[in-house]
Parts: structure tokens; C-alpha cells; sequence
């Protein structure tokens, strides 16, 4: 009887269920713990990933798993909706632009031409030359933008089956932008360059601070009405940090709000990494061309920043190209961690 009863356990456990797919996942999950807590590669983004990958690959805990008519979903479903839905990413955005100063860009607005469009349009064509749809195609080759609310609300309309393969490609590689970006960055400038000190070119007045997410928002949606809820919303987080008169608003939408968003959404993104559709040829593939397309728009952002370097004889630094991928804070991050490393006395960021 005791020998039966071990065993029914046993046969009852997620034990028995463990296959070597789940296996390689679990590892997967403790290898990305282990860069976010040693290596530090931007832990608030990778350690609620990591964590999902390993809650949603240890076998017969349906935190995943769909409701029917008879029995509730599991908890990280539930969740997950606000990813599917496009509610996270929004409230991203609007934290984004709760953290973001402008006045740089309204200083110098030549530097809105470093961006991710490079990395986008090659993975689009190689993405489509693959016999990738066209949207399956589009959806892929944003990931290279490195900019994950973006990605999952562009997928989700677009190509909602490919949706876990992007979410979890866009956010993992804007966690590992510390380790994928550096070797690219030190490859295509020269010393010389990445010891150019840059200057704010002139003083933005307030005014104008507060005028800009108010004249974004307006050209932007009457030009493109379906980039409503991304660009409204970074622009009402950037409207609370620079009107002056909320910063309740603006200190929660940058901290509480943005800290709540992030351990959902990174856990819920790790949590559609199970074994049975992660480790497929399509899944990987998916996975394969974000690296690609992440690459590219860095090495195209460093190139038009070299370009600008010349054309300003000496006066923009190229690194600031390398944050021309959307990921924000990261790759201004490691743009000021490789100018300082060249020049301490650069701030890029």
C-alpha cells in the first residue's frame, strides 16, 4: 500500500510529466537569472522574464492555461491579457514619457534620423524571402526597433499567433542590449570618436517643453490614427513630467505604476516561453531574425551617426547612434558606459 501510494504520487506529480523539452527551458530560465542577478544585464526587465519561463515550464502548474465552461484559467492567463491587449505596452509608453526629457531632441532635431529603420527593413525582406506573410514579416522585423510595447502591440494586430515567439525575442534581447551592443560599438567607431564630448546646443524654454507632446500628439494621430494609444499615452506621461504642476502624477506614473506594469508584463511575456512552442524551427527562426534585425539597427544608428560626426565636423559623438534602438534607458545607458570608458569626462546619456 505505501509502495502504491508513492507511486500514484509520484504519477500524480509534475515529476513524471517532465520532458527533456521542459528541461532545456528550465535551464534556459536559470541561465537568464543568473545574467540578471551577476551579471546585472538589466535585472528589472530579464528577472520577471527569467521567472516566467520557469514558472510556465515546470509541468501541471497551468498558470497558462485557457478557462473553460467548467474550470477558471490560470493565474498568468488572466494576467497575460493585458499584453494581449495592448494595455500594458500603453501604460509603458506613458511611463516612458513620464521619464523622458525631450529638450535635447528639440535642441537638436537632427538627431531624430538615428533610428531602427536599418535592422527593420532588412529583417523585413530576409523575414519575407524566408516565406514569412508579409504582416508575420512586418511583426518580426520590429523587434530590431528593440522596443518591446511597440513590438507586442504591433504583433498583436498584425500576427497574433507569433505574438509569445516577439514578445519574448524583443524584450530578452532589450535585456541583453549590455552584452550585444558594446562589441558593434567598439567595431565601427574609433577611439578619437567615442571621445567627443557633446553639449546641449541651446536652453529648451519651458514653453516649448510643454508645447511638444501637445503638437506630437495631434499631427501624429490625425496623421496615423491607429498610434493613438502608444504616442497619447507617452505623450500624457511626458505632459505630466513637464507641465510642473502634477508631479503626484508624474512620481507614480514613473515609479508605482511603471514597477506594477513591468513584473506583469515581463513575467506573463517569460510565461508564453513553454517548451512544447518555444523550441519549434518557426519559433527559432523568429528568434534568429530579432537578433539579426536588433544588430542591424544598431550598426545603422552608428553609421549615421559617423555620418553626422563628419558632416558636424567632430561635434556628435557616434555612440549616441547605438540609442537609436527604442529601448529606453538601456542603450542611452551603454552609450554613456562606452564614452566614459573612452573619455571619463563624456555624458552622453
Amino acid at each position: 500500500m505505501f509502495v502504491d501510494a508513492l507511486i500514484k504520487i509520484w504519477e500524480m506529480s509534475g515529476f513524471a510529466a517532465l520532458t527533456w523539452q521542459h528541461c532545456v527551458m528550465i535551464i534556459i530560465a536559470c541561465v537568464l537569472i543568473y545574467l540578471a542577478i551577476v551579471k546585472k544585464f538589466e535585472p528589472l526587465l530579464l528577472l520577471p522574464i527569467a521567472f516566467g519561463i520557469l514558472l510556465v515550464n515546470l509541468p501541471l502548474g497551468d498558470l497558462m492555461k485557457e478557462p473553460t465552461d467548467s474550470e477558471n484559467g490560470g493565474l498568468l492567463y488572466y494576467l497575460y491579457q493585458g499584453v494581449k491587449l495592448g494595455i500594458y505596452p500603453s501604460l509603458i509608453f506613458m511611463g516612458i514619457g513620464a521619464m523622458t526629457d525631450f529638450g535635447p531632441l528639440l535642441a537638436r532635431p537632427s538627431s531624430l534620423f538615428m533610428g531602427a529603420q536599418f535592422g527593420i527593413s532588412i529583417a523585413f525582406i530576409i523575414a519575407v524571402a524566408l516565406g514569412f506573410k508579409p504582416n508575420e514579416a512586418a511583426s518580426i522585423a520590429i523587434i530590431g526597433g528593440a522596443d518591446g510595447p511597440t513590438a507586442i502591440y504591433l504583433t498583436s494586430r498584425l500576427a497574433p499567433d507569433l505574438l509569445p515567439a516577439i514578445a519574448i525575442a524583443a524584450y530578452s534581447y532589450m535585456a541583453l542590449i549590455p552584452l550585444i551592443q558594446p562589441p558593434l560599438m567598439r567595431a565601427l567607431t574609433t577611439k578619437k570618436e567615442r571621445e567627443i564630448e557633446m553639449t546641449q546646443l541651446r536652453e529648451v524654454s519651458k514653453l516649448e517643453k510643454v508645447c511638444f507632446p501637445i503638437v506630437v500628439s495631434v499631427l501624429c494621430i490625425l496623421l496615423l490614427p491607429s498610434v493613438a494609444p502608444l504616442i497619447g499615452l507617452l505623450m500624457l506621461g511626458n505632459l505630466f513630467r513637464e507641465s510642473g504642476v502634477v508631479e503626484r502624477l508624474s512620481d507614480t506614473v514613473q515609479n508605482a505604476l511603471m514597477n506594477i506594469v513591468t513584473i506583469f508584463l515581463g513575467v506573463t511575456v517569460g510565461a508564453t516561453a513553454n517548451a512544447e512552442n518555444f523550441l519549434r524551427p518557426e519559433t527559432l527562426m523568429i528568434i534568429g531574425l530579432g537578433l539579426m534585425a536588433f544588430m542591424f539597427s544598431t550598426i545603422g544608428g552608428l553609421l549615421i551617426g559617423k555620418l553626422m560626426c563628419w558632416v558636424t565636423k567632430g561635434k556628435v559623438n557616434p555612440l549616441i547612434g547605438s540609442a537609436g534602438v527604442s529601448a529606453v534607458p538601456m542603450a542611452a545607458r551603454v552609450s554613456q558606459v562606452e564614452g566614459q570608458k573612452a573619455n571619463p569626462a563624456n555624458y552622453l546619456l
